[in-house]
């Protein structure tokens, strides 16, 4: 059984005009090579719940999120690998993508909750029945999140430590990511807290209204330290999963001069968030900065024709 392991990932420079014009040097945590299938941050927030499942003698997992789920994507091929069934329960209406057809090849059993049936997902006894169905099964939460999520996110803050020195950096000043469901930046401040504290600043990928803000002060409560150490940042551009011809263009001119592959949800919108707050001086000159790639590259499968269509 492979299982993806921190040990080969790489930190790599990038060197954009515009970092160049702010003087601010970025180095970019290629999570997107970690693994094939388990690509990006999704396997480090799934590490404890495997773990756990497999404690608990469960004989699958279930979990929840949308017809271009990188969470879900993971999910599934982490079951495959461990000979775990997996369950997963689906925004929306039946449809067939890219995605969609991956869980299917990984074994996974899905179930479409239609819209009203998904937002149901915050109520405490949501999973009750599908426990119920599927008896030793056991649940991850949407996106992988919760505070076992983000202890799995904690090592990637040593592991930055081991590969400065490649870069001939001593240090560093903060983070810079694309939060979704704000758990992987809440590992990372959880992993500053036990070092010197850098600032992570976290990209929103959806609206504020999300919730994101409420979600990481109560994983840093749980984690039992404090509300702070991190800014978050409106980079949705519209909407979760919305974007447009400026951010599709900076996608591939990032790709074209840099090499390093992008998706439009997550982390083009991260760094064009970037870009603009770069631009407008907020850091100072001789900043260095760890971007994380959070990976979600199966997911842009989707987005292609979009894409081409905004640059027609």
């Amino acid at each position: 059984m492979s299982i993806p392991s921190l040990a080969s990932v790489p930190l790599q420079r990038l060197d954009l005009p515009w970092l160049r014009a702010a003087d601010v040097q970025l180095a970019v945590l290629r999570l997107d090579l970690v693994d094939p299938e388990l690509s990006g941050n999704k396997w480090f927030k799934l590490i404890h719940h495997l773990a756990a499942a497999q404690d608990s003698g469960a004989s699958g997992l279930i979990s929840l999120g949308g017809p271009h789920s990188n969470h879900l994507h993971a999910l599934a091929a982490a079951a495959k690998r461990y000979g775990l069934g997996s369950v997963g329960l689906l925004r929306g209406n039946p449809q067939q993508t890219a995605t969609v057809e991956d869980l299917q090849r990984f074994g996974m059993q899905l179930h479409w909750l239609g819209y009203g049936g998904y937002r149901e997902r915050h109520r405490a006894d949501f999973f009750d029945t599908w426990r119920e169905r599927y008896p030793g099964y056991y649940s991850v939460p949407e996106g992988g999140g919760g505070l076992a999520g983000a202890l799995g996110c904690v090592p990637l803050v040593n592991h930055v430590q081991t590969r400065l020195a490649a870069l001939g950096w001593t240090d560093y000043e903060g983070w810079w990511l694309a939060a979704g469901t704000g758990t992987t930046l809440a590992g990372l401040v959880i992993g500053e807290a036990q070092r010197r504290g850098k600032t992570v600043h976290g990209a929103l990928a959806g609206p504020p209204s999300h919730g994101v803000a409420d979600e990481v002060s109560r994983l840093l409560r749980d984690a039992g330290i404090a509300d702070s150490g991190y800014q978050l940042i409106d980079a949705c551009r519209g909407g979760f999963g919305r974007f447009d011809e400026p951010l599709a263009r900076f996608l591939l001119e990032t790709e074209t001069l840099s090499g390093v592959p992008l998706e439009p949800v997550y982390t083009a919108k991260a760094m064009m968030a970037l870009r603009l707050y770069a631009g407008r001086g907020y850091f100072a000159a001789g900043t260095r900065l760890i971007f994380v790639h959070t990976g979600g590259l199966q997911g842009r499968r989707a987005a292609e024709a979009q894409l081409e269509a905004l640059l027609r």
